[in-house]
């Protein structure tokens, strides 16, 4: 299985918002997220800033900087990691979205993903998951121990920016 993470420019953004459709199906049982009339997951303009795009429905804070990452398998579209530099002074990093597509999990595509962006982006990483999404809780501990070897925290909190809704939350620095 060949596995290329590339940079997403404007060509790869209507492939990564195709994709997103899946995404926002796959945590639409956690986040409580209904179809819309005709049948459909609006993705809207939730995605935008990560290609610097405004963004009406909640703006990013001014320092935040979007790193969006098309994943393809085998020369197909396999997922997406949309990454935000939270600081331009020192590296900080937030796992903003990460998926990768049912019939490419389990056979280590996401753990590739994840390992080649903390490996590009050294720094403090902060990767939170949804209380009730038990499956990403045990694959971003597993990765993340692996990564840093045992060296990471693990919180609870609640997040403004998300409704108030708490999250499971890792950080730790990728700087080796």
């Amino acid at each position: 299985m060949d596995v290329e993470i590339v940079a997403a420019g404007d060509a790869e953004y209507p492939i990564v918002i195709n994709l997103a459709r899946f995404y926002m199906y796959d945590m639409a049982e956690h986040g409580g997220w209904p179809f819309e009339p005709n049948g459909d997951f609006d993705v809207g303009d939730t995605f935008d800033p990560y290609w610097g795009r405004p963004r009406a429905s909640r703006a990013w804070p001014g320092d935040w900087q979007g790193l969006p990452f098309l994943a393809c398998i085998d020369g197909h579209p396999a997922g997406f990691a949309l990454v935000v530099r939270m600081n331009e002074a020192s590296p900080r990093y937030d796992m903003g979205e990460f998926f990768v597509a049912r019939q490419y999990r389990r056979h280590g595509a996401g753990r590739r993903m994840a390992t080649a962006l903390f490996d590009r982006f050294a720094g403090e990483w902060i990767i939170r998951q949804l209380l009730t999404n038990r499956a990403a809780h045990t694959f971003w501990r597993r990765i993340i121990a692996d990564y840093t070897g045992g060296k990471f925290t693990e919180t609870q909190e609640h997040f403004a920016e998300y409704g108030g809704k708490e999250f499971i939350v890792q950080r730790f620095d990728s700087r080796h």
